[in-house]
C-alpha cells in the first residue's frame, strides 16, 4: 500500500486522482484540506501528526465524515525528512496481520504489537486493519 505524502501546500496540485491515503507533513488549513478531498475523489483517508490535530476544525471533521475519509492522527513514520513521494507499506505488514489473526489475536494485540515493531500509530494500523 502507497501512502502520497504531501510536504507543502505547493504538491496539493501534482496529487494524483485516484490517491487513496495521502500523509500531510505541513499543517494544513481548511482550505488545503478541502483542495486535497476535491483533488482525490477515491481518497479513503488523511494522515497527520498528533501536533496538527488541534488545529483541524469541526467543519473539516464534518466534511470528512459527510464524504467517508477516514482522518488518522499520529506520528507514523520515523523518517520525518521525505524524500520520496509515496511511503510504502509493505506487504510484510500485511502478512504479519494475516498471521496474527490465525493465531486468533485480537484487534487490540494486533495494534499493540504492530505499533511497537513499525512505529506506526495505533490509529494508522487501525484503519490497515
Amino acid at each position: 500500500m502507497r501512502i502520497r505524502v504531501i510536504n507543502s501546500k505547493n504538491e496539493i496540485n501534482t496529487l494524483d486522482r485516484n490517491e487513496e491515503i495521502v500523509h500531510l507533513a505541513f499543517r494544513p488549513s481548511n482550505k488545503d484540506i478541502l483542495d486535497i478531498v476535491q483533488s482525490c475523489p477515491n481518497l479513503n483517508a488523511i494522515h497527520i501528526p498528533r501536533s496538527y490535530e488541534k488545529t483541524v476544525s469541526n467543519s473539516v471533521y464534518m466534511l470528512l465524515e459527510m464524504k467517508k475519509i477516514t482522518l488518522l492522527n499520529g506520528d507514523g513514520f520515523r523518517d520525518k525528512s521525505y524524500i520520496n513521494e509515496y511511503y510504502e507499506i509493505g506487504p510484510h505488514i500485511f502478512d504479519k496481520i494475516s498471521e496474527l489473526k490465525k493465531e486468533a489475536a485480537s484487534n487490540e494485540k494486533i495494534i499493540s504489537i504492530l505499533s511497537e515493531e513499525t512505529n506506526f500509530s495505533k490509529e494508522l494500523i487501525k484503519f490497515l486493519l
